[in-house]
């Protein structure tokens, strides 16, 4: 399972609004680099895949693809203030092992 905190849907929603978007589930992807570590994609999607795993978290509809699924269990979706006035969308990813290696 994959969630979002009320921060990151609020963001995620004023971006479909802004981009014309709105009621589009967003495809939330994770790549392993050759390094190991994750690399993280997110984008409305309104193109349904075989195998597609569906998710619902804080009114946002989610959906991932089975080759992205087992390294995204887990993950919570969050949006932050990571200095003053610079937000970001990050992702908290027990699966990730340069997270892990940071605790």
């Amino acid at each position: 399972m994959i969630s979002i905190t009320p921060e990151a849907a609020a963001h995620i929603r004023e971006s479909a609004e802004k981009g014309g978007t709105q009621g589009l589930p967003l495809r939330v992807a994770a790549m392993r680099q050759p390094d190991g570590s994750l690399h993280y994609a997110l984008g409305f999607d309104d193109v349904p895949r075989e195998g597609d795993q569906h998710f619902s978290s804080e009114g946002i509809d989610i959906v991932v693809a089975p080759t992205s699924f087992d390294l995204l269990n887990g993950t919570v979706i969050d949006y932050v203030e990571l200095e003053p006035g610079k937000f970001e969308v990050i992702f908290i990813n027990p699966n990730d092992p340069v997270q892990q290696s940071q605790e």
